[in-house]
């Protein structure tokens, strides 16, 4: 469903104070016998163009395209960080995450409390959890790793995976008894997993393990009274690449042996969600199901990030790290066959904030009084009852690399940390040429716009940064460094220029 053109953005600018402040949503109550099954699907590291329903000929995912063909497709849906920790804080409470300081991937110290989502956040889990649902998480946390923060503490009733930001997908590489007994960054990758209370090794690939859990917990819960929240939080496609030749014989066809072992990671994957999809139809829940699927953040195409280059981000600009189009903007699809037709794309500007957004309404349970919730009920716009855009305005802040984005409407203002420049999104998706601005008051217009904005968030981030844990031998560790000035501050008026 295409929203009319919103006309490149200029109009919105006037009037966007209220933009910068969203308000908690809206919400009835329905009955708990109607509130629906919520599974939450996130992939890690996965390019815009890697998935068949935004036009991917080389890597076939007809199960993550069934989600799409049979609910809705967001053409513009933006996460909230160009990195896995920080836009995934920003995803589990609908609230941008520069709120509570979550600006950098935690260095995963697991005996410093301030390393995580704060216990002054409430997660999507936890107002499920406050509603009735039973709740599990499997797969990947990297929202604390003190034992306050884990996952068992924060609304989820049962935890399989890792705590950590990455690990290994072979068993035979998982020899560390926990994250405690690191001695050098990246240790973490060869954990033993955690079920529930318990550190456990796995014995298949892992991917396949994580599918397997799901399956079994939407199985047990079907037939139970109370609804269900499966957040599935898969580590692939994020490095080390590393899939089976069961997954790889079906790209002989990609030449490139990282960019074939990255579309088998994918292709594992969606034979996952394949198996749940199935297994809701066979338990007859289909249709009382909320399913969300994205990545993260945008896929690996430049060595910035320390990574293979692997991922087809087209036809956007950037990746990872960069807060051009393509280390934002992500594959994102929603399917809810009770509430939703299928079959439709929704092409205005929407946030992994709005996922909370609509959870929290359509269930009912709403956020916390006085709470403020960046995030929006996507149902109305997607049914045609509201127009205009759920979101006008989108905000992204690097703290570490001084630099901060926005998006209104089809306008994207870019900052690279010394000069400001200007895309139209709806001509321009690919941000290849600058607009000429021939109104000279509009980049600084937009500029104190960013900074009323940026002025409501926390001024440093709240923990060290990665890299800084463990400290080698015979050193401390080091402070968290800020050295990126201080946000909130009303920044001088930036000047148009290339990025």
């Amino acid at each position: 469903m295409t929203q009319p053109n919103n006309r490149s953005g200029w109009r919105l600018i006037t009037g966007l104070a209220l933009a910068a402040t969203a308000l908690t949503p809206a919400h009835a109550r329905p009955d708990a016998q109607t509130r629906p099954n919520i599974i939450l699907i996130v992939t890690d590291d996965q390019g815009y163009r890697d998935v068949g329903f935004n036009g991917s000929t080389e890597i076939r995912t007809p199960n993550i395209d069934r989600i799409a063909r049979e609910g809705v497709r967001f053409t513009r849906g933006y996460v909230t960080y160009p990195v896995c920790g920080p836009s995934r804080a920003g995803l589990l409470t609908g609230r941008y995450q520069s709120r509570f300081g979550f600006d950098r991937n935690p260095n995963g110290d697991p005996a410093d409390p301030r390393g995580g989502v704060p216990k002054t956040e409430e997660m999507v889990s936890e107002l499920l959890k406050r509603g009735g649902y039973s709740t599990k998480l499997v797969g990947k946390w990297h929202m604390g790793t003190h034992p306050t923060l884990r996952p068992r503490n924060r609304g989820f009733d049962e935890f399989y995976g890792f705590v950590e930001g990455g690990h290994s997908y072979r068993p035979e590489e998982t020899n560390l008894e926990a994250l405690e007994n690191s001695r050098k960054p990246y240790d973490w990758y060869r954990t033993k997993l955690i079920d529930n209370g318990a550190r456990v090794h796995f014995k298949k690939y892992l991917t396949e393990e994580l599918s397997d859990r799901a399956v079994e917990f939407v199985s047990r819960k079907a037939a139970a009274d109370q609804p269900f929240f499966l957040y599935l939080a898969y580590n692939a496609p994020h490095s080390p690449l590393q899939a089976t030749d069961k997954y790889l014989a079906r790209f002989e066809h990609i030449k490139d042996p990282k960019r074939r072992t990255y579309a088998a990671m994918i292709s594992a994957v969606d034979d996952g969600v394949g198996q749940l999809l199935d297994e809701l139809d066979r338990k007859g829940i289909a249709q009382d199901t909320l399913i969300f699927f994205i990545s993260d953040n945008g896929g690996v195409v430049t060595a910035e990030t320390g990574e293979q280059s692997v991922a087809d981000n087209g036809p956007l600009r950037g990746g990872k790290s960069q807060l051009f189009e393509g280390g934002v903007r992500v594959p994102f699809a929603m399917r809810w066959p009770r509430k939703l037709a299928g079959g439709k794309d929704y092409d205005r500007p929407v946030s992994t904030l709005d996922i909370f957004g609509t959870i929290a309404s359509q269930t009912g349970i709403g956020a916390r009084p006085g709470r403020h919730i960046d995030g929006v009920d996507l149902v109305p716009y997607l049914k045609g009852e509201k127009t205009g855009d759920p979101q006008p305005a989108l905000y992204w802040r690097m703290f570490d690399q001084g630099r901060h984005a926005m998006v209104v409407g089809d306008l994207k203002y870019y900052y690279n940390g010394k000069q400001a420049v200007l895309f139209n999104l709806r001509s321009d998706p690919g941000e290849t040429k600058p607009m000429p601005v021939t109104d000279k008051t509009l980049i600084e217009r937009l500029g104190q716009l960013y900074a009323n904005w940026n002025g409501q968030m926390a001024r440093q981030p709240a923990f060290p940064p990665l890299g800084t844990w463990p400290p080698k031998q015979g050193q401390p560790g080091k402070p968290g460094a800020n050295a990126a000035g201080k946000p909130g501050a009303k920044p001088a008026p930036p000047k148009e220029a290339q990025p």
